[in-house]
């Protein structure tokens, strides 16, 4: 993904600016969704106890990942990845929310989208060999993957066997952390994509998958993250999936819900942006 310069964040705002100790401060907000600890001195130390071939300086470990959080919360997604890769597994978190968030909203051309998902799947997919017990090492994987195969052909994501992978990581994400609102919705996802693809009965059989336990995951997302606009608008685009003629009404209110929250940081932005795009 180097090279390139990367089309930028269209809604800049000083708000999402956590310069200095305001990161720590807003942390726990902005991350709720995915439960990311928080990346100091201590943190990054056990990491390394983990896994010494990821580093020797905690110090200087936790303030250069401090610093691609910032970046990504400021809406600077390819400074984000490129300085998360070069943490390795480290800032694998950072790096592959960075480009997914960036290539879901920011990326028009089909090839570049897949090609950017794909990258960040198989970054993603190191960082669980290097830190298998973290549940974000799974969860970016899944994530990755998932809009990978959202990219790319029904009969190819098949295929390739990505239904199963994705299916995988986010049950070992919630074997790790139960509480993970963005797995769940991940996982609601998972159910709704395969239901609209290839049918209710054929989704059951085959993969297990249902509306029902779609839409319960995407309540218990709501619910641990309230406040959280990609809560709402997955739910909308579930809905839409299930059936859009019968459930339009209800998908246009969900997004109207994330259009009237308030956005914290630049992915926030891009999703409520996006509700609002869906009521035009």
């Amino acid at each position: 993904m180097a090279g390139k310069k990367w089309a930028p964040f269209p809604h800049p705002d000083k708000a999402y600016d956590y310069a200095g100790d305001r990161l720590a401060k807003a942390w726990k907000t902005l991350h709720a969704g995915d439960l990311e600890p928080w990346p100091d001195d201590a943190r990054v130390a056990a990491l390394l106890k983990k896994n010494p071939r990821l580093g020797k300086d905690a110090a200087a470990l936790s303030v250069a990942l401090q610093e691609a959080w910032r970046d990504y919360h400021r809406g600077e997604f390819q400074r984000a990845w490129e300085s998360g890769v070069a943490l390795g597994a480290l800032g694998a978190s950072v790096a592959v929310k960075a480009a997914g968030i960036h290539a879901t909203y920011l990326v028009d051309d089909a090839g570049t989208k897949a090609a950017r998902f794909q990258e960040a799947a198989e970054f993603a997919a190191e960082a669980i060999q290097a830190l298998p017990g973290e549940a974000n090492s799974h969860y970016r994987y899944a994530f990755a993957l998932g809009r990978y195969s959202q990219c790319i052909s029904i009969a190819k994501a098949l295929a390739e066997g990505h239904a199963g992978k994705v299916r995988d990581a986010l049950e070992t994400t919630l074997k790790i952390a139960p509480m993970h609102a963005e797995a769940h919705l991940a996982m609601g996802v998972y159910h709704a994509e395969i239901v609209g693809k290839v049918g209710s009965m054929l989704a059951r059989l085959t993969y297990g998958a249902s509306a029902a336990i779609a839409e319960k995951h995407l309540a218990t997302a709501r619910e641990l993250t309230p406040e959280a606009p990609i809560a709402w608008v997955e739910t909308g685009n579930a809905l839409l999936k299930f059936d859009a003629e019968r459930r339009g009404d209800e998908a246009a209110e969900a997004y109207d819900h994330a259009m009237r929250l308030k956005p914290h940081d630049a992915m926030e932005a891009l999703d409520v942006a996006f509700a609002r795009e869906q009521l035009e």
